[in-house]
């Protein structure tokens, strides 16, 4: 009768097992992704809001830095937002009218950026923002051809004003009302 080879596989001195919290570690987490709520803004990123004294924050994914204050002077009143030497202005309605819709919503809603001309991903912060169901019948953003980005600059706002909490990942983000 045959006899069969049963292979053993060597380890050197040097080598140490895998534990189980190493084999763990590889494993993707389950854990919720890194949101930031008002209690972690520094005060330094927590200006007045105005023209003189703009919140300067950062966009959701951490890689561009953005000032941005209220112009209740302007018609209609407006959020404007200063990314990159652009101006965008969105009606300051935006915030209380997102916060409300979010607190609908009661979860996590995927944040969504495009610009204008791009269509945006159905169920965003951002394709809510241009839908004829939102509370303006359309588009926050007042100035055609710099309407869309909405979900890159104004969930920041809500952030530092501690009206929402948003995820930091480098893509992907979500936003949820507090």
């Amino acid at each position: 009768m045959p006899t069969t080879k049963k292979t053993t596989k060597k380890t050197s001195a040097k080598a140490k097992p895998r534990s189980k919290t190493a084999a763990r570690s590889k494993t993707p987490s389950k854990a919720p992704a890194k949101a930031t709520s008002k209690a972690s803004k520094s005060a330094a990123s927590m200006g007045a809001g105005t023209r003189d004294n703009p919140w300067r924050l950062k966009t959701p994914s951490g890689q561009s830095d953005i000032q941005a204050y209220r112009d209740e002077t302007s018609d209609p009143p407006a959020l404007v937002v200063l990314a990159g030497g652009a101006e965008v202005r969105y009606m300051l309605r935006a915030l209380d009218d997102l916060h409300a819709m979010l607190k609908a919503h009661g979860d996590w809603m995927p944040l969504g950026n495009a610009d204008e001309q791009k269509p945006a991903a159905p169920g965003t912060v951002e394709a809510w923002a241009r839908s004829p169901q939102n509370p303006v019948g359309g588009w926050y953003g007042l100035k055609k051809g710099l309407r869309g980005r909405f979900g890159n600059y104004v969930p920041p706002v809500m952030e530092a004003l501690g009206l929402a909490e948003v995820e930091h990942n480098p893509r992907n983000n979500r936003m949820r009302a507090l």
